[in-house]
């Protein structure tokens, strides 16, 4: 698969992403924390890589370092130390980390933890006084847990560096100048939704009926009480009902919310997000 990356666009700030104020008050206070391990998932094209950008701009300062490990670097960050991986030459994610942790970074970007090595040392590096991001590819957030248990690494390492996670989807938006309301049906009707929009198609969306797109953010912060679950091997389940405690909220339930609120259509979100 070729990927091209349009680098005459300019970096998105964390105020460009598109969140509602609540979704970046709590992505804020989650970046702030001195150490640990912070990870966002999702498809590629999801915006993961543009989300971490923008995090580690709003991070940047003269007395921080900051050094990221990439497959392939998408964009240049001023006053970020960036490490392009080159697998075939022997520079791997792994042995890229173990060097540049000799320079004692602060924060800590890797583009993507693929394998055990990786994630043992990205995990090792949270717990020893670095602030570390990467992401990781799950259908959702707290699928992350296991996807770090299924590579090996040891729920107590898990409980102990993870700080939080976020899984992300980009919709399209219904385009506001030829939308109109339609009936809804299937998991949009059962959750009370009854009325929706669609774009019939214009001149200002191509005949689309959609004009450009929006994030979907879903949020699991590691609390204490979701520390010991993890420690203790708790099932998915239970570690969702504990993180609703504070306010999560599933993609499938954002995606309905913003099909309530007349920003996409229930075909888009159901297209991104599924029905699960």
């Amino acid at each position: 698969m070729l990927r091209l990356l349009d680098k005459t666009r300019g970096l998105l700030t964390l105020e460009d992403l598109g969140m509602k104020a609540y979704e970046r008050e709590r992505l804020e206070n989650l970046i702030r924390r001195p150490n640990g391990m912070i990870l966002f998932t999702g498809p590629t094209g999801s915006g993961k890589s543009t989300s971490l950008y923008a995090i580690l701009q709003a991070l940047a300062r003269p007395q921080v370092n900051i050094i990221t490990v990439e497959d392939p670097i998408e964009y240049d960050l001023p006053g970020v130390g960036q490490v392009q991986v080159n697998e075939k030459a022997g520079l791997t994610f792994a042995n890229t980390l173990r060097s540049i942790l000799r320079q004692d970074p602060d924060i800590i970007m890797i583009g993507e933890m693929r394998d055990f090595d990786t994630a043992h040392i990205g995990i090792q590096a949270s717990l020893t006084g670095h602030l570390v991001f990467s992401t990781l590819h799950t259908n959702d957030s707290i699928s992350a847990v296991t996807r770090l248990s299924d590579m090996g690494v040891e729920p107590y390492l898990i409980s102990g560096s993870l700080l939080g996670v976020v899984a992300q989807r980009l919709v399209r938006r219904v385009c506001p100048h030829c939308k109109k309301e339609i009936p809804t049906s299937g998991v949009v009707l059962r959750n009370g939704i009854e009325k929706a929009w669609r774009g019939a198609g214009c001149e200002r969306c191509n005949g689309t009926g959609y004009r450009g797109r929006f994030g979907l953010y879903e949020q699991f912060d590691v609390t204490p009480e979701i520390q010991d679950a993890i420690a203790r091997g708790a099932p998915m389940h239970e570690l969702r009902d504990l993180a609703r405690k504070g306010g999560f909220a599933t993609l499938l339930e954002l995606g309905l919310q913003a099909v309530r609120e007349g920003e996409t259509t229930p075909e888009e979100m159901l297209r991104v997000v599924g029905e699960v």
